[in-house]
């Protein structure tokens, strides 16, 4: 972490340095600049630091007129003898106001105000980039069935298709066994990879090997014939013609 002082005295200085020490250890202290001039010059030719304590009165000018000048974006406890500053110091990005001589436990308050408002950046951040990060989702590799008082899984792999007879969803496998799946097609559809499986009409959710023929029909409807499948007007609306040709040919 580096923080910048901004300081015109050299003793306020050195007793601020003695107070932030303990509560950054591990910091990189940068400075101390005295003047408005100076300061610009530093944050021109210099990377941004992660903290600025910064005096108002310098020794040529108010220090707002630093950030008016090179505006930044890095957190800010101004350090002043005098309070008629304090509402325009939180103008400038500030994160806190100290009255000199500063007392080291409303330091100790500003730290931990800086502190708490960094992490809250940083799970901003994280849960900004989870977000964004292209989430892979994880469809099923099995299925439960009923097999009379029997309970089978079946693999993904062995299933040709899935449809919907009277409000009850059926599984059949690619050696034209049947059995119920105690769920919706709905959302049967939702758990297996749309690459494998395609939903041709409100009835059918079916696989590549499971399409043994296709027609075409009236109305620029497609005819499909199933295998081991006694269904024998299986039908694609006019509506998923296109999707399901990109699909076959993926």
């Amino acid at each position: 972490m580096r923080i910048l002082l901004i300081e015109d005295e050299n003793p306020a200085a050195k007793r601020l340095l003695t107070l932030l020490k303990p509560h950054f250890p591990e910091a990189e202290f940068l400075g101390n600049i005295d003047s408005v001039k100076s300061s610009v010059h530093w944050l021109e030719t210099n990377s941004e630091p992660d903290l600025i304590f910064c005096d108002i009165q310098l020794a040529d000018g108010l220090s707002f007129e630093i950030f008016q000048k090179r505006p930044i974006q890095v957190p800010i406890i101004f350090t002043t003898a005098f309070d008629q500053y304090a509402i325009k110091a939180f103008q400038v990005n500030a994160v806190d106001y100290l009255l000199k001589p500063i007392d080291p436990e409303d330091l100790a308050r500003a730290v931990e105000k800086f502190k708490k408002n960094q992490l809250r950046k940083e799970l901003d951040v994280q849960l900004l980039e989870k977000l964004l990060k292209p989430q892979t989702k994880v469809y099923k590799s099995r299925f439960l069935v009923r097999f009379g008082e029997k309970i089978q899984s079946i693999p993904i792999e062995e299933v040709a298709f899935f449809f919907s007879e009277e409000r009850v969803t059926f599984l059949q496998t690619q050696a034209g066994k049947k059995y119920v799946l105690d769920q919706t097609l709905e959302q049967t559809e939702s758990q297996v990879d749309p690459l494998h499986f395609f939903r041709i009409n409100r009835k059918y959710l079916v696989s590549h090997p499971s399409i043994e023929e296709v027609f075409t029909y009236s109305n620029s409807r497609l005819k499909v014939k199933l295998v081991n499948c006694e269904d024998a007007d299986i039908l694609i609306s006019r509506e998923k013609v296109s999707d399901f040709k990109s699909w076959l040919d993926q």
